[in-house]
């Protein structure tokens, strides 16, 4: 292990080696010659995008494609990656979890929040360079010049980690003069307030600066619900975006880009916009301890459209002292929270060898250390009691002296830690030849560390008594490293057939090995016996390794200069792993005993199939519509679900999953002056087209121990979405202009989570189905002609719409027996809660901007 660590690090090292020796040799043979001339789109109005890892126009490129400017983000105030929801249907991000921190999804297909060993199945490329960690998700962004979201499978160019789509961020670069910016908002509904700003202009004739940061401060991101018990009743949201950027360009023949970027985020608990669905019964059921000894009432209002959160503060008896090493040592300030460091580095270099043949490499290295602390039953406000009378004392001694009417009871606590450290080197060689023939071949290489670190309380046995060896109040100590190796080499060529005809393929083979240690430096003495792992527990390397071929083949035809059609066949391929989910009971501590842990490794999951499209302009080219049809297979979709009885996660592999429908994009620069439309819809049916057996907890009522959920549709995945959006400027002195913009957002049904599809009388029990919504952002603004400064009003989802985005079973529910007779038809089903993840609601805002 320890020589495959230094081996990759001498590899990484020689690599920057190798970097720097490049630059420098390149340096030499070049002239001074500045050449930061603005981006093409700037001066055509086109938009230019990197979907095949060359800048080409978006209107030539055989993808579906979603571009969002930088001045759309500006509009809106747009600084998260929620955000830009809106803008792109069947686009839903989920930010909040103790596992990745956050999750994107496309057309249905996505990746759990709550696995941290998952890589995301849409690939979050951030000027270049993919990222593993979900958790950038919850960092803001800033100075950004242009958004592309690319739908479906795209592992030719992007790799691994993009089986259903891509998220590419590109942020802003130097300017050839100098200029200076800023803003200052404050916003109302969550009292907070931004406020950044950037210098950028040439050093010299060949190098170019920028420098920008943001700072954001809410202090009512999350609201608790009154009486739950809370030290906390606001909980807020602090981060920050620092970035500066160098641009060199010596020579014609030479250019090169370094981004250096720190990111934190700091707010007060992992669980945002999370609140309890009452299910069925219509009540909030009681935390259950003890296989039922302990009942904790749940102080859940039951109305999940309030945004108020049920989240109590964990109890006190269960924070008292955490075992050694644990991130919440030292770090505890008595109530939930959340802090996140990034650092994160790109250089990016081409060198023309001829006319005709140029070298590009792109390096990346980001280092990210997360730790959050909350409590994971959602639910627990005192008095605890005994469902049969028993006095608390007599069964939970320390549970019972701090027990009390209102006494924050929250059960179930955890503090992860997540350090991740990503290196990763990209090499490609392009031409540009005259004649009909062009191509690229690269070469990739990725080595990635994962330290997942938690103690946590899964029995919470510490309400009987803490640990009589060591003072400790929780339940277990676990920490999963993770480090991965990936090598890829990738072609791609292009054939004019003719003039009108373009035909493309590639393939990129992946290679990748992942070794994954398990240590269990503490257990609480009460807790150890068969069904769990004994302190001191080391698993040694438990191995993954996998390789696969990703081939794609397009064909473009030119109707005529402005109407060009499509059809191509895709694959994708998002590589397995070691879940670093697994407590330390049951399935693991099983596995200890037969020395047999391939029960943690889960398949790698692939996608294929093909798009048909059409890419138009009209009335000289003010016109775009651009429209597209799509039918993908996934096979061995990776899943993570959670049992609320046996408070375990189960991650497995989905038999099949089948995402087929239809895109359109549209924009309209209308006869009426300043006046542009713009829009989108989609039509998706993603539903699971061969057995996939849900394991259901045991209902004595109705029997059913588990269901199969084939032909169901897959959650985040609605039918019909879609978007409408005008901007509008119009000068109204010499010296004023008026800005007016709008974008309406529609979203049809669909379920939230991939856990059942039974109903009890025509009602879902155990999932939860999201009815169809529409959102409404606004913005009014004066500003100079020249933009020279701007004052603006904004407002987002302006009718306060709150909308589910993806749940799960609240933990520690008792098993569902019910209340009344069950069969009959007064039985109402008991343990049904939901944890479910909302959107943020209403934001209204006033900024003020310059640049000059």
């Amino acid at each position: 292990m320890t020589a495959l660590f230094h081996d990759s690090i001498r590899r990484a090292g020689s690599m920057r080696n190798l970097l720097l020796a490049s630059v420098g040799a390149a340096s030499l043979l070049s002239m001074p010659a500045y050449a930061q001339t603005a981006p093409a789109d700037e001066e055509s109005g086109e938009i230019f995008v990197t979907a095949r890892k060359n800048t080409e126009a978006l209107q030539d490129v055989p993808v579906t494609v979603t571009a969002v400017t930088g001045e759309t983000l500006e509009n809106f105030g747009a600084n998260q990656v929620q955000d830009v929801a809106g803008r792109v249907p069947t686009l839903n991000v989920q930010v909040g979890g103790s596992g990745s921190g956050g999750s994107i999804s496309l057309r249905g297909v996505g990746s759990s929040a709550i696995s941290a060993s998952f890589d995301s199945a849409v690939a979050f490329d951030f000027d270049g360079v993919v990222q593993s960690s979900m958790r950038l998700v919850q960092a803001g962004f800033f100075d950004v010049k242009q958004i592309d979201v690319l739908k479906g499978p795209q592992s030719l160019f992007f790799g691994k980690s993009a089986s259903a789509g891509v998220f590419s961020l590109h942020s802003a670069d130097p300017t050839k003069s100098w200029e200076v910016g800023g803003k200052a908002s404050y916003e109302f509904q969550e009292r907070g307030y931004v406020i950044g700003g950037y210098l950028s202009g040439p050093l010299t004739d060949s190098l170019g600066i920028r420098i920008a940061a943001q700072y954001n401060d809410v202090s009512r991101y999350n609201q608790i619900q009154p009486g739950v018990g809370t030290v906390n009743p606001n909980r807020g949201l602090k981060d920050f975006v620092g970035r500066v950027t160098l641009a060199w360009e010596p020579s014609d023949r030479f250019k090169a880009n370094l981004k250096l970027n720190y990111i934190t985020n700091r707010n007060d608990g992992a669980s945002q916009f999370l609140d309890i669905y009452c299910g069925f019964n219509g009540r909030a059921d009681e935390v259950v301890l003890l296989s039922g000894a302990i009942a904790i009432p749940n102080a859940a209002n039951c109305n999940n459209k309030d945004k108020y959160f049920a989240i109590p503060d964990p109890a006190a008896s269960a924070t008292g002292k955490f075992p050694a090493g644990s991130a919440g040592v030292g770090r505890y300030p008595g109530h939930p929270f959340g802090r996140t460091n990034i650092y994160f580095g790109r250089l990016k270099w081409d060198l023309d060898l001829t006319d005709t043949l140029t070298i590009s490499s792109t390096t990346g290295l980001m280092k990210l250390d997360s730790i959050d602390f909350d409590s994971y039953s959602y639910a627990g406000t005192g008095p605890a009691f005994n469902p049969n009378g028993v006095p608390v004392g007599a069964i939970a001694p320390a549970l019972a002296a701090i027990n009390g009417v209102g006494v924050p009871l929250g059960k179930g606590s955890s503090d992860p830690r997540n350090k991740t450290y990503q290196f990763s080197q990209e090499y490609r060689l392009a031409s540009d030849f005259e004649g009909p023939f062009n191509f690229q071949l690269g070469a990739f290489y990725e080595y990635r560390k994962i330290d997942f670190n938690t103690s946590q309380m899964g029995v919470n046995i510490s309400i009987i008594a803490p640990d009589p060896v060591t003072g400790n109040t929780y339940d277990w100590y676990k920490k999963h490293q993770t480090k991965t190796n990936t090598v890829s080499f990738f072609g791609s060529a292009s054939y004019d057939i003719t003039e009108q005809l373009e035909l493309s393929c590639g393939l990129r083979w992946t290679d990748e090995k992942k070794v994954n240690t398990i240590r269990v430096p503490y257990v609480h003495t009460f807790l150890v016996g068969p069904a769990f792992l004994a302190g001191g527990f080391y698993s040694g390397p438990i191995r993954f390794k996998d390789s696969n071929v990703s081939p794609e083949v397009s064909l473009r035809y030119k109707v005529t200069p402005d109407v060009s059609i499509y059809a191509a066949y895709k694959t994708g391929f998002k590589s397995g792993g070691i879940d670093n989910s697994a407590l330390p009971s049951n399935s693991l501590s099983a596995a200890a005993l037969s020395g047999d842990f391939s029960s943690l490794i889960y398949k790698s999951e692939t996608a294929k199939g093909g798009e048909i499209g059409a890419k138009m302009q009209f009335a000289d080219r003010t016109l775009t519509l651009n429209v597209s049809a799509f039918d993908y297979i996934f096979k061995n979709l990776q899943l993570q679900n959670f049992n609320s009885t046996t408070v375990q996660f189960v991650t497995f592999n989905a038999s099949e999953l089948t995402s087929k429908g239809a895109d359109l994009d549209f924009a309209w620069k209308t006869p009426v002056e300043g006046l542009r439309l713009s829009g989108g819809l989609a039509y998706t049916d993603a539903k699971f087209t061969k057995d996939l057996i849900i394991a259901r907890n045991p209902d004595p009522a109705y029997g059913l121990a588990s269901e199969n959920l084939k032909g169901r549709k897959v959650s985040r995945a609605p039918k019909l979405a879609g978007n409408i959006a005008f901007d509008w400027t119009a000068p109204i002195s010499d010296g004023l202009s008026l800005g007016l913009n709008g974008n309406m957002t529609y979203s049809g049904s669909y379920w939230t989570a991939n856990n059942s599809n039974f109903t009890i009388q025509n009602r879902p029990f155990g999932d939860l189905k999201q009815k169809g919504y529409a959102t409404f952002d606004g913005s009014i603004s004066i500003q100079h002609p020249d933009k020279k400064w701007k004052l603006s009003l904004v407002g987002i989802n302006l009718a306060n719409k709150i909308y589910a985005l993806s749940s799960g079973t609240r933990p520690f529910l008792a098993p569902a027996s019910g209340y009344g007779v069950p069969g009959s038809a007064t039985f109402v089903p008991r343990g049904d809660d939901l944890a479910v993840n909302y959107n943020r609601g209403r934001q209204v805002f006033v900024e003020a901007s310059f640049k000059f």
